[in-house]
Parts: C-alpha cells; sequence; structure tokens
C-alpha cells in the first residue's frame, strides 16, 4: 500500500543562482546551474519516498527529452509510476532564477498542454493519504471525492488560488496553504483572519510564511510554530517538501506538534542547496536537525 499518493503537476526545472535579478535588456551570467524535474505533487512524491515513504504520483509527463529525463529520476527515487499518464503534449518546463537571499523567480512554459480529464486515471488500491496540489483541477475533483468516499486522508497544498485549488476549496481534510493563497482566497492581508475564516471550511488548517514559520488551527485550537534556522541558499520547492512531509507524517500517524516539526524541518533542508530535488532531505538529515533543535 502506498503511504502518499501525489496528485498534480509535474515539470522540469533548469534552476541557476544569480547575484541579483536581470534588469530590462541585461545579460547576466549565473554562478550554479542546476537541472531537475520539478512540479509541487512531482517534489512531494520524492520528498516521501527520499523519507523512507512508499510514494506514489499521478500526473502528466511528454513523451518529450524532458519527459523521459523526469521519468527516469522518479524510477531512481522509488516512487510508484503506475499512475503516470504519458502524452504527445510537451512536457512543462521551469526556468528558475535563484537569489544570494534565498528567494527565487520561476517562469513556466507548458505549451499546448491540457488537463487531464475526469477519468484519465483509476486508482483501485487505496493509499493511506491523498495530496493535491489542484494542477490537475478535472482529475483531482474527481479522485478527491473517490478519495472521501472511502475515508482516505485528503490534503490540499494550495500554493496560489487558481482554478484548482479553488475546486478542491473545502473538499479535503488538511488545507496547508502559502501566505499568498490564504490572503487571496480570504480577501485580506491580516493572516490571523485569514486562519479563522478557513478554520470554519476546515477541521485542519496550517498557514505557511517562509522564514517567519506558520500559524494553524486544529480541532477549534490554534497556534503558531517558528522555522528551523538554516542557511537559505534556495527556497525552490521547499513548499512542496513541506507538503510531503505533512503527508507522510499523516500516513504514520504522528502527533499534531511532531507532524508540524517534522514538515517544518523537511522545508527548512530543502532551502539549503540550490535545485528542489537537490535539497531534499532523506531521514538522516532530517533527524539530525530535529535532535538538534531539541538540544
Amino acid at each position: 500500500m502506498l503511504d502518499v499518493l501525489c496528485v498534480g503537476h509535474a515539470s522540469y526545472d533548469i534552476s541557476m543562482g544569480v547575484s541579483h535579478h536581470p534588469e530590462a535588456n541585461e545579460k547576466s551570467v549565473a554562478d550554479t546551474m542546476q537541472l531537475s524535474g520539478g512540479g509541487p505533487a512531482a517534489n512531494a512524491a520524492v520528498c516521501v519516498s527520499r523519507l523512507g515513504g512508499a510514494a506514489g504520483f499521478c500526473g502528466y509527463l511528454g513523451r518529450d527529452f524532458f519527459g523521459e529525463v523526469h521519468l527516469r529520476e522518479f524510477i531512481c527515487e522509488g516512487v510508484d509510476v503506475s499512475k503516470l499518464k504519458r502524452g504527445d503534449h510537451a512536457t512543462p518546463v521551469s526556468q528558475v532564477l535563484s537569489k544570494p537571499d534565498g528567494r527565487r523567480s520561476v517562469v513556466n512554459f507548458k505549451g499546448d498542454t491540457v488537463h487531464l480529464g475526469v477519468d484519465a486515471v483509476r486508482v483501485s488500491e487505496s493509499p493511506k493519504v491523498m495530496l493535491f496540489d489542484g494542477h490537475e483541477p478535472l482529475l483531482s475533483q474527481s479522485l478527491c471525492r473517490w478519495a472521501n468516499e472511502r475515508g482516505i486522508i485528503t490534503v490540499l497544498d494550495a500554493g496560489s488560488l487558481h482554478q484548482g485549488t479553488k475546486a478542491l476549496a473545502g473538499e479535503v481534510d488538511y488545507l496547508v496553504a502559502s501566505e499568498k493563497f490564504a490572503r487571496h482566497y480570504c480577501d485580506t492581508e491580516d493572516l490571523d483572519s485569514a486562519l479563522r475564516s478557513l478554520s470554519t471550511l476546515y477541521e485542519h488548517v496550517v498557514i505557511t510564511q517562509g522564514a517567519a514559520g506558520l500559524i494553524w488551527s486544529c480541532n477549534g485550537e490554534s497556534g503558531e510554530m517558528d522555522a528551523f534556522k538554516v542557511d537559505a541558499v534556495d527556497s525552490t520547492g521547499a513548499g512542496d517538501v513541506f507538503h510531503g512531509a505533512f503527508a507522510l507524517a499523516l500516513a504514520r500517524e504522528m502527533t499534531w506538534p511532531d507532524l508540524l516539526r517534522f514538515a517544518s524541518a523537511a522545508g527548512a533542508l530543502a532551502c539549503t542547496k540550490q535545485g528542489a530535488r537537490c535539497g531534499m532531505p532523506d531521514r538522516a538529515a532530517m533527524d539530525s536537525l530535529l535532535e538538534q533543535s531539541h538540544a
């Protein structure tokens, strides 16, 4: 049985480290470059596998160069790809520019690639947890209903407000949202107010704030948690890693405080190297950071 089935977006990332954001008509020289698969759900699946969980990915990859390379990465990482759909449309590609302060800019190319249909993938064996990033809105709605009918834990990675995250709003058991999503969805700059509003739709809400940590609501209680202190190099994929670790912690039935610490530690470690996949921690790195924080 899979611990976590991640449903949504897979892309290929070309990440470059630059000293500053290029101005108009400026030619810049990158200091570093990292090539790897990417995408919120795809990264979450790799994260789960790195941390010792049984992970699967459900989404699309083209039959092009980038799709083939990404597929090989999935297989090497031990991710179950039996729910992966291939096609003749392009594999999405992202150009990522990471700055010295850890922030990044992303340009994504999708070409004429279309969303998978409602019945594009059939799931027969029930995973413990299903994680959705909303980027396959038609398929995700169908699979989320299927999961809810069977009592499978469902989680939404709400990185931004778009068609897919709107469609899944209120449909999942756990909402793990960025501050950007929370502000846009609730139409407020006050994150505490946003948390209160979202807690009327979900019993479990987490709003991540990057280096500022997170705030949460769980079964009528609320609180906050500081971020782990690390030397940030590139925040690309940190949210994806947080969501993957969060979903795995649910599958392992961790207590709420331990679950949040586990996911926060994973997200922090993801910022210590350039590129989403390169910075993903294994369980040894996680254990080391968690032990240090208790010392």
